[in-house]
């Protein structure tokens, strides 16, 4: 099957022996509303790793985000973690549970920006929009790191101009509405980077970007990953800008993760049938003109209208009566990657 090309050299396996960041375990993120329970995270498993990016893929409202917001406890009411660890690893050796952290504790406000920073999707709702630019990316600075004034400005400024702002001293300046929604991607990708943190956790941090500074924004997060060591878990839907980026992915469907393993394992072969569904609708050279794009079939489920057994298979070509709708597939290994689904494991 023709699938998105990856010209990069192999990378390491999707457990290296490196230097774990963030373990998350049994996530599960629900949303108590009138109408019933929303499971928006239903039982996530992933590994964070130092110097390596973690890409997590899915459809609109699969728990991409609100996964990630979980990571940092910023999930707004009345959505709330039940049940799950999300074990921080911090630099001096020691373990935090950021799922069960005090919300509000010092400890949990030292790690935020500071040790995971996040760059959110939609920047103008982000940034307050009666402070500058400049002072909102200095009090992120003096929160974290032991500066004057005058450094915060100084390596305000000089993030700045690496994301690519021009004249970013006068830009320091602007509030955000001054800016384009680009420019404010742009800053709030630079308040993010300032602090130089161990993770950062990006939510499609160049959607309001052109290709062109999509590209630079990429590879400056990829040069500042090498320098710092860093750690990235990067939500996208752009499957050209996983294969350009990413060393392990993940792949989310109704919040869970049906798949994982390092991108060239999911690129090359991918299990399971939404995996597989998400590459073949992906545009290619050489199409012909006549061809239509494979698409996946039906609507994602309503939240509250579960299917039950395998959420994906009033949606999968591959369902099998009397086993997919009986029971929740368990996750396996097989070749490399470890998927969700009885066609692997029929007799889970």
């Amino acid at each position: 099957m023709p699938q998105t090309q990856i010209h990069t050299k192999p990378q390491s396996p999707l457990h290296p022996n490196g230097r774990m960041l963030v373990e998350i375990q049994n996530l599960k993120t629900h949303f108590f509303t009138d109408d019933g329970i929303v499971k928006a995270v239903e039982g996530v498993d992933l590994d964070v790793f130092a110097n390596r990016t973690l890409c997590i893929l899915g459809e609109s409202g699969c728990g991409k985000s609100i996964m990630a917001r979980s990571i940092l406890r910023i999930v707004d009411a009345p959505g709330r973690i039940v049940d799950g660890s999300i074990k921080y690893h911090n630099a001096d050796g020691r373990t935090i549970d950021l799922a069960t952290a005090k919300q509000g504790s010092k400890q949990l406000r030292q790690i935020r920006g500071q040790d995971i920073a996040m760059i959110f999707q939609e920047p103008m709702s982000s940034l307050g929009p009666i402070q500058k630019i400049g002072k909102q990316i200095t009090e992120t600075i003096l929160l974290h790191r032991p500066m004057s004034k005058a450094e915060a400005k100084e390596t305000a400024i000089e993030m700045l101009d690496r994301v690519g702002i021009p004249k970013p001293a006068e830009r320091f300046e602007a509030y955000p509405f001054e800016l384009s929604g680009g420019m404010r991607q742009r800053a709030m990708i630079a308040m993010a980077l300032s602090c130089q943190p161990r993770l950062l956790i990006a939510d499609e941090p160049t959607t309001a970007l052109d290709v062109t500074t999509q590209a630079q924004i990429l590879d400056l997060i990829a040069e500042l990953k090498e320098e710092f060591q860093m750690g990235v878990m990067l939500i996208t839907h752009d499957l050209g800008v996983v294969a350009q980026v990413a060393e392990d992915v993940a792949v989310m469907y109704m919040g869970k993760v049906v798949e994982r393993g390092d991108v060239y394992s999911i690129f090359e072969n991918p299990k399971h049938p939404y995996t597989r569904a998400l590459l073949e609708s992906v545009p290619r050279m050489g199409m012909e003109k006549r061809n239509r794009l494979p698409a996946i079939r039906g609507m994602v489920p309503h939240p509250l209208a579960r299917p039950s057994g395998c959420t994906f298979r009033t949606r999968c070509d591959s369902y099998m009566p009397g086993i997919c709708d009986k029971a929740e597939p368990t996750m396996v290994r097989k070749d490399g990657t470890d998927v969700a689904c009885f066609l692997h494991n029929k007799g889970s």
